[in-house]
């Protein structure tokens, strides 16, 4: 769990603490906003989509780190909370105690648990936000008490960095002022648009398991490069600098895919050549798949 501005996840185990009983194990862990800060200044993001990563991220900006409550299961994922000034515990019920916004980072199949946790614990008040992948907006407001603020969220990995995509969705008692502060609070990891909840897995396998697609590609042109002669670490720098140099002409300009790709041709030229020999490996073709595979997919997990 979160607590204060915060976002992140911990994956496995955790443990939780119900009234004055023993502790007892419990699901990964939500985060959240305390009450008193209605903008957000600060982020962490250890883990998005699957894809592990060295630690949590906190831009600046947004939340202040001692703002920020985190909840994990162990000690170890709480250590990087920790450097970086936040608050922890590993006790979910502390953080709705605490909190006004709440970041359900968990697996699916692990988030019925915290949900019936932490119930108890929500008021209308607090506003929660699932990342779980798969799990609609139908089925955690039937877990949550009647009219609580729900929205779904799905981040990618580049969040880590600042460069994410990602893309929201609320729920019927999720305010336009709940959807701005959202919005607010994650415009420090990247672009970040409301969207109708249909979108949500189309965005899963276009851009939470796109960037994977990318990486893929970018492995490929720099072992052509080497294969050509260039060494690997050179290689796979410039083949970096073009996939990003691409995507920022692409947004700056905001010129359809297929007129830039046109521009860099002419007529003879090495890259009307290439481009000749992506179109009989039916490049175009598989990553279409690709992205209806994996939105399939997505889908799938909401129904298990």
């Amino acid at each position: 769990m979160w607590a204060h501005w915060d976002l992140g996840t911990a994956p496995g185990l955790t443990h939780g603490r119900t009234g004055s009983g023993p502790r007892r194990p419990v699901s990964p862990r939500p985060m959240g906003l305390g009450p008193e800060q209605r903008v957000p200044t600060t982020l962490g993001w250890p883990r998005c989509c699957g894809a592990a990563h060295p630690g949590p991220r906190v831009p600046q900006g947004k939340v202040p780190a001692g703002s920020i409550l985190a909840s994990a299961p162990s000690d170890r994922n709480l250590d990087a909370w920790r450097d970086l000034g936040c608050r922890t515990t590993r006790c979910n019920l502390e953080v709705l105690q605490d909190c006004t916004l709440v970041f359900l980072a968990t697996k699916p199949h692990v988030l019925p648990g915290v949900l019936q946790e932490i119930r108890p614990a929500v008021g209308p008040h607090h506003v929660i936000v699932s990342l779980a992948a798969g799990v609609t907006l139908q089925k955690l407001q039937r877990l949550l008490p009647a009219g609580t603020k729900v929205l779904r969220l799905m981040p990618n990995l580049p969040c880590v960095v600042q460069a994410g995509a990602m893309v929201f969705a609320r729920g019927s008692g999720a305010s336009d002022e709940d959807a701005a502060l959202l919005r607010n609070l994650l415009t420090s990891c990247g672009l970040c648009e409301e969207v109708p909840e249909s979108y949500i897995d189309i965005h899963t396998g276009l851009s939470g398991s796109g960037v994977a697609y990318v990486y893929l590609f970018a492995e490929a042109l720099a072992e052509g490069a080497v294969k050509m002669g260039m060494p690997g670490a050179l290689a796979s720098r410039i083949a970096a600098q073009t996939l990003l140099g691409a995507a920022k002409v692409m947004l700056e300009t905001g010129e359809h895919p297929a007129k830039l790709r046109g521009d860099v041709c002419t007529p003879g030229g090495t890259t009307i050549h290439a481009l000749h020999q992506l179109e009989k490996g039916a490049l175009r073709a598989t990553v279409m798949s690709a992205v209806e595979a994996a939105t399939q997919r997505a889908r799938d997990v909401g129904e298990d």
